[in-house]
Order: structure tokens, then sequence, then C-alpha cells
């Protein structure tokens, strides 16, 4: 055994698969808290805020969401400095734990008519325990499994962890379609969405039993023997040189592409379905489902491969085909779930005609991220957000003598902001207000999903492998963690807002996809450029 071969304790195979289960396991099970909370915002958005206003309620609840995305990074600084201060075992313990209890809590949570503001505000707090805790829990999983396995075979066990975060948000679709499914929709609005997250207790519970059984790294235990831990992880990690060029690398070189691309071929393609092509939430789902469940032996595999060849070329090969084919692809996608949308788009093509004195067809960024927003009240601005909304992409043109704004359809012209006029128009004109099942090639839907599943695998499963061995064993909790977090929390997860916002922007379905493909790219040209291989890089490192 490697680890033997370096004075280590020995870890037997029996001992790495548990290592593997266990961790994998409880990481599945904080992605599932996690995105449950995304999914099911919608439905339990207007029990927290002022009864009446939909608006105020829409708003708190996406900004309640982003709020989880937005300290996952200080989640990773926080829990990675305790990881390499005082074990990897016991800190990601206690990140499942806060996890799990903030979750199941929130399930328990009562409503503003019962306490009012104290509800959103506890909400709030409530997904700010679980971004921190998402911050330290991936560190840990990957830190910990590597460090358990033999060189050669890092690749191939941390890819189970990379698993993880797929069947998460498989696990929350399954639960949440059966809870739907089952219950009228009146009692699941009311009461029936808080059965995923009572849900929460049983799998803490069970997650809590299995990690307590486990023994701490081999390579953490050495590092505490012989005296060489940091006493300042952080200072360490980003302060000093080279390690801090290395964190830096990580970011733009490798894990901002890999978070736009896991997030392009899982949510956005979620979002694209389901709300610019309208197809229902049930086919969202299984469609969905089923692309991510074919694709979970990949990230083994490249894990496995990345053994063999690398991992720094498979991950940004991934980047590469993102970036070439997103356009194409979603494409494709429009025309097999909704045709007669694609069809109307050809053959009646939308024209805005306004003028853009005084930016009064300028969205803001703050407008597209709050409803009420000033900017969001312009006639130019209304019109598109109504185009966008329904799907159809459009174009400009100068306004008429004797109207500020008109929306064309083909041949018709609508003069002024009358919505109920718009609306007729396009529907005249053959624009869908909903995808038809009938019409749907599913099959096709699935294989394109199966596609941008690939380049998800290929991005994601040689990371872990790839951020542990970047940086040596007394500061990697602490210095993986940062740039994994903040490529996957913030380039990935503010994908949907940006990517709707240059929608609605530039009047095209398809023109959020220009987001992914620059950071891809970015991090394509950095990573080849600069990024070093680590496949062969030894983990008992104390630089």
């Amino acid at each position: 055994m490697a680890s033997a071969a370096q004075g280590l304790p020995e870890v037997t195979p029996q001992e790495e698969r548990k290592v593997i289960f266990a961790s994998s396991l409880g990481t599945v099970f904080e992605w599932y808290d996690f995105y449950l909370f995304a999914v099911l915002a919608v439905f339990f958005s207007a029990k927290f805020f002022p009864v009446g206003d939909e608006n105020v309620a829409l708003i708190g609840s996406l900004a309640i969401l982003a709020a989880g995305f937005l300290v996952r990074p200080f989640g990773a600084l926080v829990f990675g400095r305790l990881g390499d201060l005082i074990g990897r075992k016991y800190t990601f313990l206690v990140t499942i734990v806060l996890m799990g209890g903030s979750t199941a809590a929130l399930g328990f949570l009562p409503t503003y008519a019962t306490i009012g503001d104290a509800a959103w505000i506890i909400l709030l707090l409530l997904r700010l325990l679980q971004g921190l805790a998402l911050g330290g829990e991936y560190g840990g999983a990957a830190t910990y499994v590597a460090e358990h396995a033999p060189h050669g075979k890092r690749g191939q066990s941390t890819a189970w962890i990379q698993t993880t975060a797929t069947l998460g948000l498989f696990m929350a679709l399954v639960v949440i379609y059966i809870c739907r499914v089952t219950l009228p929709e009146a009692e699941f609005k009311d009461w029936g969405w808080r059965i995923p997250f009572w849900l929460s207790i049983l799998l803490l519970a069970f997650s809590v039993y299995i990690r307590l059984k486990l023994n701490e790294s081999p390579l953490f235990q050495r590092m505490k023997a012989e005296g060489k831990g940091s006493k300042s992880p952080l200072t360490d990690s980003f302060l000093r040189y080279p390690n801090n060029k290395f964190v830096l690398l990580a970011l733009l070189g490798a894990t901002a592409g890999q978070g736009v691309v896991w997030y392009t071929g899982q949510f956005w393609v979620l979002y694209f379905l389901q709300t610019t092509l309208k197809v229902d939430f049930q086919t969202t789902y299984i469609l969905l489902a089923i692309g991510l469940l074919l694709s979970v032996p990949l990230f083994l595999f490249f894990g496995w491969l990345s053994d063999k060849i690398g991992r720094k070329w498979i991950i940004l090969a991934g980047c590469l085909l993102g970036a070439a084919t997103y356009f194409p692809l979603f494409n494709m996608l429009a025309d097999a779930a909704n045709p007669a949308l694609v069809k109307a788009t050809k053959e009646s093509p939308v024209v805005v005609m306004a003028s853009n004195a005084d930016n009064q067809c300028e969205l803001s960024f703050t407008a597209a991220l709050v409803k009420e927003h000033k900017d969001n009240k312009k006639d130019c601005v209304v019109i598109k957000k109504l185009l966008s909304g329904a799907g159809i992409s459009f174009t400009y043109e100068p306004p008429l003598a004797d109207a500020p704004i008109a929306v064309k359809v083909k041949d018709t012209i609508v003069k002024g902001t009358d919505q109920a006029a718009i609306k007729a128009a396009l529907k005249a004109a053959g624009y869908p207000t909903a995808a038809n099942p009938a019409e749907m090639n599913k099959p096709k839907i699935v294989l394109i999903i199966f596609i941008l599943m690939i380049y998800v695998t290929m991005v994601y499963g040689p990371i872990a492998a790839m951020l542990v061995e970047l940086f040596p064993t007394k500061i990697r909790y602490t210095s993986m963690s940062l740039p994994y977090h903040i490529g996957n929390g913030w380039f990935g997860g503010f994908l949907p807002v940006t990517a709707t916002f240059l929608s609605i922007s530039y009047g095209n379905i398809y023109q959020g996809l220009w987001y992914p493909i620059v950071v891809a790219s970015m991090t394509l040209v950095i990573g080849a450029l600069f990024l070093p291989e680590t496949k062969d890089m030894a983990l008992i490192r104390d630089e």
C-alpha cells in the first residue's frame, strides 16, 4: 500500500471503501439539503413574507436563495481553517450536522402569519447556515477521501465525491416530484412542501452515525505527530508564495470554468426548459432526472481516466466543448421541446419599435434582480420582460412617428404597451403559451441533456483530485476550499440571474449562454498556459 510505503498507517481496501461510502453519502445528503431550497423557494416564498404582496415575497426568496451562494466561500475559510488545525473528520462532521439541522428546522419554521418579520429573518439565517456548511463540507470530504487513497487512484477515489452534487439534485427532484404528484396541488403549496425538509432528520441521523465510525486521515495524523501543521492556515494559504499563486490559478484556470459548465448542464437547462420553453414541471423533472442518472457513471470514468492521462486536459477539454457547442445544443433543445415556438419565431419575427433615448430600453442589472426597481417600470423594459418571459426572441427598430413604443409581430403592429393586445397578436401568429407534450421529441431532449452532462462530468470528475494535489497537507483543506466555492458558488451560482439579464437585455433567449461561454473560455486559456498537471504530485508536502 502507498500509505504504508510512506510511513503512514496502512489503509486497507475495506477501510478505503468505508471512507468513500461514508464521505460520499453524507455529501449527497448535504447537496440534497442545499438544492431543496432552490427548487422549492417558489412554493414557500409567500409563506414567510407579508401576505398579499407577491412581488416582495418573490424578491425576498430570490435574495435569500442567493445568500446561500454568497456565503459559501466564507464557509470554506471558516471550516477549511478548522480542518487544517483540528482535523478533517471532525470538521466535516460538524458541517453535516449544521446543514442537516438547518434544513430540518426550515421544515418546521412558523410562517409570517404566525410570527411576522421574524419568519423571513430566521429563514435567512437558516439559509446562511446552509451556505456556510456546504462551504466547509466539500473540501473536507474531498481531502479526507484523497488522503486515504493510494497513489495512482486519487482521481478514481475522489470521483465518488464528484457524483454527489448530481445525485443530491436528482434526489431532491425525485422527492419533490413524489410529493407533488401524491398531494393535491393546494395541499402541497400549503404544507406539503415541508415534507422534503423533514426527511433531512432521518438523513442527518444516518450520516452522523456512519461518519462517527471513521478514523482521522492518516496524512493528517502523521503531520500532527511530526509537529508540521500550520498555525495560521489562512495566512499560509493566501499570503505566502507559491500557495497564493496556486489558489488564484485553481480559481481562474479550473473552478470558474468548471462551475459555469456544471450550472449550465444542470441548472440552466432546468430553467431553460421550464421557464423559457414552457415545458411542464413533471416532464422537465423526469427528463432531467433521466439525463442526470445516465451520466453518473461518467464522473467515475473521467476520475479514473485522470489517473491515467492527467486531470488538467480533461477539465479543459470539457470547457472547450461547452464553449464550442452550447449555442447549437440549446437551439436543438428548443426545437425538440417546443417546436411551435421555434417555428413561430422563424415565420413571425417579433420587433420592438422604440427609442433608447435616456436609456429607456436599458435594463439595469439591479432591475434584473429586483422586480420593483424603478427601471422595470419603463415602458420599453416592461415589453422586453413580457416577451422574454414568454420565451420569445425579438429585435429592435426605430420607433414609429406616432408612437414612442410599439410591438410588431410579423405584419401586425400593436402601438403602446397594451399587454393583452400584444399577447393576442402573438397567439394569432402561432406563438404557444406552453409546450405541447405531444409535439416534444423526448428522446432527443434526454440526449441533449446527456451531452451537456458529459461536459459536466469531464470538468467535475477530476477536479477534486486536482485541487487536493495542488496544495501541501498543512493547508490543503483551506486552500482548495476557497477557489472551489468561489468558482462554483459565485461564477456558477449566479449563472441563472446573469444569463437571464443578458437574454432580456438583448432580446434573445440564447444570449445568456455567452456568460458560461466567456468564463469557460477564460478558464481554458489560463488553465492551458499556467495551470500545472498534478496527477504525479505527492500528497505529503510541507512547503
